[in-house]
């Protein structure tokens, strides 16, 4: 099968996620050691459109392992969801003779991918994305730095609140995910974060809250997912004014916990990457290659128990939808029981897990 390909194309599309660089690298020199050749296209599928595709060499790649962001940039097309847009797509790579495609982001670019593949163009995924709300794979590119980022971040925020005995709630990226929350959670010593998986009980937080102070507590940290864009400064305005007004009643100041909201937002997506997303990039681009030159496609590279492996894209897409409550009418009807119940068993065991981390945490953070 490796004589059949003579040149591939990588690109990287969607939101930037640390890491994407490492794994452009990867896909390259992996391609370049087994006698193919690699183009790169910049701004996504939208290079494709335009023809803006670059040879990549070795050297091209040196010293990109470290770089944060893509630096074959990013874009999304809404052309290239249209056939019009596909069929110019698919122009570009026939006059460039690339026989497949390697697609690193997140599910938007996986849509994309199987665009290609049912039109012919081998193409394979790679998930990079901050959000790790790829429901097949343990871990995506960018997930693990992004916490990092978090982490850093509210810890300076601490230094301030302990300081002056206050409460900081802190909204941080992850789409419709709360795996950057929960996690960012535990390890800063947050007292409550606010994820979609599990409910939140309001009260029974500004409760947790005055009980801590009055028991000599300064310092409070909440960590809420971006799913939930008005809670955060909602929550911040109750918490000053019910601790305020508490203080005013017992005449006791030090009961007032003056309460401060901070959206991290895009600085979540920037940094240099860790070095787990250096090293998962790598291996995920690798693989990516071999599946690729192995003749495989419509497939996404993942990451379960420890182990680079694959799925099919269209499996993890209905999968995510499963997992997500989004399924549409029609979307199982090509699986048979047995896949539908497989997908429901590998749903359970996700949900049991974040169950199982949610209540950790809730023990932990008295």
């Amino acid at each position: 099968m490796a004589q059949k390909f003579r040149k591939i194309a990588v690109l990287t599309s969607g939101g930037d996620a640390p890491g994407m660089s490492a794994a452009v690298r990867a896909v390259t020199r992996a391609a370049l050691a087994k006698g193919v050749e690699v183009m790169g296209v910049k701004g996504g599928y939208r290079g494709l459109l335009y023809d803006e595709l670059v040879p990549l060499t070795s050297l091209d790649v040196s010293n990109k392992i470290f770089l944060s962001g893509t630096f074959l940039y990013s874009d999304r097309c809404d052309k290239f969801k249209e056939e019009e847009g596909m069929q110019k797509a698919i122009e570009t790579l026939k006059k460039h003779e690339i026989d497949g495609v390697i697609a690193i982001g997140g599910d938007g670019t996986f849509r994309g991918a199987t665009d290609l593949s049912i039109r012919g163009i081998p193409t394979i995924g790679v998930p990079g994305t901050i959000d790790n709300d790829i429901t097949a794979t343990d871990n995506t590119i960018g997930f693990n730095t992004a916490m990092q980022t978090v982490v850093e971040n509210v810890d300076r925020l601490r230094d301030t609140c302990e300081s002056h005995a206050r409460c900081n709630i802190v909204e941080v990226m992850g789409r419709g995910a709360g795996d950057i929350t929960i996690n960012t959670a535990i390890a800063t010593g947050a007292v409550d974060c606010v994820i979609p998986e599990c409910p939140f009980d309001e009260d029974a937080c500004v409760e947790k809250i005055i009980r801590l102070r009055r028991a000599g507590k300064r310092s409070f940290l909440i960590i809420v997912s971006e799913a939930f864009p008005e809670l955060g400064e909602a929550l911040k305005k109750r918490i000053d004014s019910t601790t305020k007004a508490l203080a005013i009643e017992e005449d006791d100041d030090r009961l007032w916990v003056e309460t401060k909201f901070c959206r991290m937002a895009h600085i979540v997506r920037g940094g240099t990457p860790t070095l787990g997303d250096r090293v998962l990039a790598t291996k995920m681009g690798a693989y990516a290659v071999d599946l690729l030159l192995d003749g495989k496609s419509d497939l996404i590279v993942i990451e379960k128990n420890g182990e680079i492996t694959s799925a099919d894209i269209r499996y993890t897409q209905v999968l995510d939808r499963m997992y997500k409550g989004t399924l549409k009418e029609g979307m199982l009807d090509n699986y048979s029981a047995d896949q539908i119940a497989a997908m429901e068993a590998e749903i359970a065991i996700k949900k049991e897990q974040f169950a199982k981390t949610y209540a950790m945490f809730q023990m932990l953070s008295e």
